[in-house]
C-alpha cells in the first residue's frame, strides 16, 4: 500500500549537525551499516506477527508548514461548537489530585480543578453537543526541532522545522496538567507548546513516551496557565472502547493542518485492525473509522456520542497500488491506551539539556529495521558499529554488534529514538541500557549501566580514532 508520509519521522533529527547525540555516527542501514560480520543466531531475536489484512498508514502529522502562532489558534468552527468554552466550566482551579496523576473515567465524579461538568447524556446524539463537551479538553500542539539535511554540494546544514499535532487533557497532579498525544508528534522536539480552548498558549515538557505504542504524555505547569484559562479547560472523560460496535457513530476532533481544532464525524468501520508504517512499525488493535483524520490530527480525540474518549487518533491510509483510499482513519483504543498513559503520567517530567551539557554514549550505529532483522536474524534496535575506546559505552561493557533496545526503560528502535531520549540527560549521569548480544547463535538480553560522557570527551575520542584509522569520516 502506498501512503502519504506526513511525516512520522520528521522530528527525529540531529541537534548538533554531526549526528552525535547518541555519541556516534548515524550510519544508514542501507549502506553505512554492515551486518555481515555479526554473529548470526539460528532464530530472529524478535518476531513480528503476520496478518493478512496488514496495511501501511500515513501518520497524521503535519510539519514544516506552521508559521508563528497559527498552530495555536482555535478556528471559528471550534469556537462555534464550544461556545468559546464558557458553557463548560472546570471548577475553581484548586488542586484536587492529592499529588497523584489520575485518568478520569466515564463514571468519575467531578472534583475541582479542570474536572469538567460531565459528558452529555447517552440519549443525546448531537455532534454539536459532543464537540461542546469535549472541546475544553482539547489542545493544539506545536513543536520545533532542528533537522540536518545535505545541500547541493553535499554539505550538512541545520534547519528549524515546525510541526503540529493534537493533544487531550487526560489528568493532573498538584503542579501539572497532563496531556495525551502520539509519540511521533513530540519525538525529537526541542520545544513543545500547547494552545488551549481560549487560544492561550503555554510551554510543555515531555512526561513520558512509549514509541512501541505511539503514545506520549506531555505536562504543562499549572503556574503557567492563566486563571481564566483554568476555568475553561477540563479533563476528558474516558469511555469504554471495548463496547464499541460496528456502525456506531463517533466524532473526531483535531488540529487538522495546524489550522486549529476542527470537528468531523463518522462511524466505527472496523475494530482490532493491525497496520504497518513505512519504517516497519506495527500497530495492533486499532479502531478504524470513516471520520476524517487529516495531517495534524495525530494525538486527537475519537469520541463516542456521550462525549467520552474512546480512542487517540493516530493516522490514516491514503492509497493502495496507486488507487486512492478515502475515509480510512485509525485510532488507538482507550482500552489499550489507558494503562500505558497511566504509567507515563507517573514518570518524572523531562527537560531538554543543552548540547554542551548533554551526555553521550560514544558509539556509532545503524538501525536494524524489521526488514533487516528478518534478513540477518537480528533483533530490532540500534546495532553498535563502533564503540569508542575509552568511551562511555565501551567502559560499561557494550561492544560492536550489540543491539540496543531500551534506555532507562524506554524502548528505542532507531538512532533517532535513542537521540531523542539522550537529550534529557547530562554528562556524568548514569543510564541503564538494555542490549541484546549474540551468544552461540542466539541473542540474549543484557543490561548495562552507562555513565554518560561529555561532548568534549566524545570529540577527543572521535578525533583520536579518526587519526588512527586514517579516515576522517569513520567517526563524527
Amino acid at each position: 500500500m502506498d501512503y502519504n508520509y506526513n511525516d512520522y519521522n520528521y522530528q527525529n533529527t540531529d541537534y548538533n549537525g554531526q549526528n552525535t547525540n547518541y555519541g556516534g555516527q548515524n550510519m544508514n542501514s542501507g549502506g553505512g551499516g554492515d551486518y555481515s560480520d555479526h554473529p548470526q543466531p539460528e532464530k530472529p531475536g524478535k518476531q513480528k506477527k503476520k496478518h493478512p489484512w496488514l496495511r501501511v498508514v500515513a501518520m497524521a502529522l503535519v510539519f514544516g508548514l506552521i508559521a508563528g502562532g497559527t498552530a495555536f489558534l482555535t478556528n471559528y468552527s471550534a469556537r462555534a461548537v464550544s461556545g468559546s468554552g464558557a458553557a463548560v466550566q472546570s471548577g475553581n482551579g484548586s488542586n484536587s489530585s492529592g499529588g497523584t496523576a489520575k485518568i478520569k473515567t466515564a463514571d468519575s465524579q467531578d472534583s475541582g480543578s479542570a474536572s469538567g461538568s460531565g459528558s452529555s447524556t447517552a440519549g443525546d446524539t448531537s455532534v454539536q453537543t459532543v464537540a461542546s463537551t469535549a472541546m475544553p479538553s482539547m489542545v493544539t500542539i506545536s513543536t520545533m526541532s532542528v533537522q540536518e539535511m545535505q545541500n547541493y554540494f553535499g554539505q550538512s546544514q541545520q534547519y528549524e522545522v515546525s510541526g503540529a499535532g493534537t493533544g487531550v487533557i487526560v489528568g493532573e497532579n498538584d503542579d501539572e496538567y497532563l496531556i495525551a498525544t502520539n509519540e511521533h508528534v513530540v519525538s525529537g522536539a526541542q520545544e513543545v507548546s500547547v494552545g488551549f480552548i481560549d487560544e492561550s498558549v503555554a510551554s510543555a515538557s515531555i512526561k513520558g513516551t512509549d514509541s512501541d505504542n505511539d503514545l506520549a504524555v506531555i505536562a504543562v505547569k499549572k503556574s503557567d496557565v492563566k486563571d481564566d484559562t483554568t476555568k475553561k479547560i477540563s479533563i476528558i472523560k474516558m469511555g469504554d472502547s471495548d463496547s464499541l460496535q460496528l456502525g456506531e457513530r463517533v466524532v473526531a476532533i483535531g488540529n487538522a493542518l495546524g489550522y486549529g481544532q476542527s470537528v468531523t464525524s463518522g462511524y466505527v468501520s472496523a475494530l482490532n485492525r493491525t497496520l504497518q508504517t513505512e519504517d516497519g512499525t506495527t500497530s495492533e488493535g486499532l479502531i478504524q473509522t470513516d471520520a476524517a483524520i487529516n495531517p495534524g490530527n495525530s494525538g486527537g480525540a475519537l469520541l463516542n456520542m456521550n462525549g467520552e474518549l474512546v480512542g487517540i487518533n493516530e493516522g490514516k491510509s491514503s492509497s493502495t497500488n496507486g488507487t486512492t483510499v478515502d475515509n480510512m482513519g485509525y485510532a488507538i483504543p482507550t482500552s489499550k491506551a489507558e494503562p500505558i498513559l497511566d504509567n507515563l503520567m507517573k514518570q518524572e517530567t523531562k527537560t531538554v539539556i543543552s548540547e554542551d551539557e548533554r551526555g553521550y554514549l560514544g558509539i556509532s550505529g545503524a538501525d536494524v529495521t524489521s526488514q533487516y532483522a528478518e534478513v540477518y536474524n537480528m533483533p530490532e534496535g540500534i546495532c553498535i558499529i563502533t564503540a569508542n575506546d575509552g568511551g562511555a559505552a565501551a567502559n560499561a561493557g557494550l561492544k560492536k554488534g550489540d543491539v540496543i533496545t531500551k534506555i532507562n526503560g524506554q524502548s528505542v528502535s532507531t538512532l533517532d529514538d535513542l537521540k531523542a531520549q539522550l537529550q534529557y540527560y547530562k554528562a556524568g549521569e548514569s543510564v541503564e541500557i538494555v542490549a541484546e548480544r549474540a551468544d552461540n547463535g542466539e541473542y540474549k538480553e543484557q543490561t548495562f549501566t552507562v555513565t554518560l560522557e561529555s561532548k568534549s570527551d566524545l570529540e577527543s575520542q572521535s578525533s583520536q580514532q579518526s587519526q588512527n584509522s586514517g579516515d576522517s569520516g569513520a567517526q563524527p
